[in-house]
């Protein structure tokens, strides 16, 4: 079952916000996170906050989550107050977010509109699993208002596919970026999972070949994480598959980069790489900049100057206490200005743009200049005063970070 909830500090009931983190509201991007939390299966490796119908029992319908989430958002209209604020970026994220009928994802964008106004150029996501839509599913998503899409694809092989207990035929994929592409979408992008027990490079490298074939607009490559709890960790346990192996990650995600560049993919993420700025995926760059965001729906996390929310987990609780008229948020944390500091270096570090080094303190810039001497950071960036990291960087990300935090 996924993972529990954060401790916090209570949340008030009626939702509302410090006067401190108000008082900035429209001065930084704003976004909306919306999670839909069904899945037709639950995935082995997956410790999200999701429920396949033998799992949520009683009390909750997919028929009326749409209901619920259109009346957060007129709460998040009440709590934020009048202030003109814009939102940018919409992302439907799950889940299978595509096991909604198009109409109810279609319904929350229009009350995200009517609210706060979409701003000129919104970008507005959908998540979706190839074999959960229909060509006239994404038509219909895309008339109302959605334009980028984000497929769910993870591999090209059968025997990768079934070790993560995914159930689409590879042979979809094509198939379904074609339907985006003539149902109008501005941008497709590609999620991909390297490093499941049992793929070979050459496994990987047919999966790269295979997406890079349907010339998405943006490729995300993860590293499988192997999560206490779920199935594929109580398998690997057991023997029946083998633990992922950190050299193994390291060669793959090298054929990645060396792929993807090839094909004209840059990345800008150490896991994501987009054709051009424009098809960056402006919603993740939200979360990795230290912007505003409202998450909708069970379990969903928000930041809103500095304060740090997350809802009840659980779709029945949630649903109920929308219902009472009670912000469904669960606990909440208010950031310290260390404590935002350190999660600048933590994700923006990550960043092609990179780090602007007066962020770091003086452990922090003493350790800087032993990682450049390694050739962990690009040396041209830095001498304008950003750390930029160079592949071998990218490979150490987390190393690196600490370093830097030391």
């Amino acid at each position: 079952m996924p993972s529990a909830l954060p401790d916090g500090d209570a949340a008030p009931a009626d939702g509302s916000l410090p006067g401190s983190a108000l008082a900035s509201v429209g001065d930084r991007p704003l976004g909306f996170y919306v999670h839909v939390p069904f899945c037709t299966v639950r995935c082995g490796y997956c410790d999200f906050n999701t429920y396949t119908a033998s799992e949520l029992g009683g009390g909750v319908s997919r028929g009326t989550y749409a209901d619920s989430a259109v009346e957060e958002i007129r709460l998040a209209r009440k709590v934020l107050g009048a202030a003109e604020a814009p939102v940018g970026t919409v992302f439907f994220g799950g889940g299978t977010p595509t096991l909604l009928p198009p109409r109810d994802l279609t319904r929350i964008v229009t009350a995200i509109d009517e609210e706060f106004g979409l701003a000129p150029g919104a970008e507005v996501t959908t998540e979706s699993n190839p074999d959960s839509v229909t060509a006239g599913d994404l038509e219909r998503l895309r008339a109302g208002g959605i334009n980028r899409i984000s497929f769910g694809m993870q591999s090209a092989v059968p025997h990768v596919l079934a070790v993560l207990d995914r159930t689409h035929d590879p042979a979809r994929v094509p198939q379904v970026v074609d339907w985006a592409r003539q149902a109008g979408f501005d941008e497709v992008s590609l999620d991909l999972i390297y490093g499941t027990p049992g793929e070979s490079l050459a496994d990987w490298q047919a999966s790269l070949d295979s997406a890079l074939a349907c010339a998405p607009d943006h490729l995300s490559a993860y590293a499988l994480i192997v999560e206490e709890g779920t199935a594929l960790a109580r398998r690997i346990r057991r023997g029946e598959v083998p633990m992922t192996d950190d050299d193994d990650l390291a060669d793959k995600y090298l054929a990645a980069d060396e792929a993807l560049d090839r094909a004209g993919l840059g990345w800008y993420e150490v896991s994501n790489w987009s054709c051009s700025r424009e098809t960056r995926c402006r919603h993740n760059e939200l979360y990795w900049t230290g912007a505003d965001w409202w998450g909708v729906g069970p379990g969903a996390h928000s930041h809103v100057g500095g304060v740090r929310w997350w809802n009840v987990k659980h779709p029945a609780a949630y649903a109920g206490r929308i219902s009472a008229g009670v912000s469904p948020a669960h606990a909440r944390e208010t950031l310290d200005t260390e404590t935002r500091r350190v999660e600048r270096v933590l994700l923006e570090v990550r960043l092609r743009d990179g780090l602007p080094v007066e962020v770091l303190d003086e452990d922090g810039r003493a350790a800087l200049a032993v990682q450049a001497e390694d050739g962990l950071v690009e040396p041209a960036p830095l001498e304008q005063g950003r750390v930029v990291l160079t592949l071998r960087g990218r490979l150490l990300a987390d190393a690196v970070v600490r370093g830097l935090l030391s």
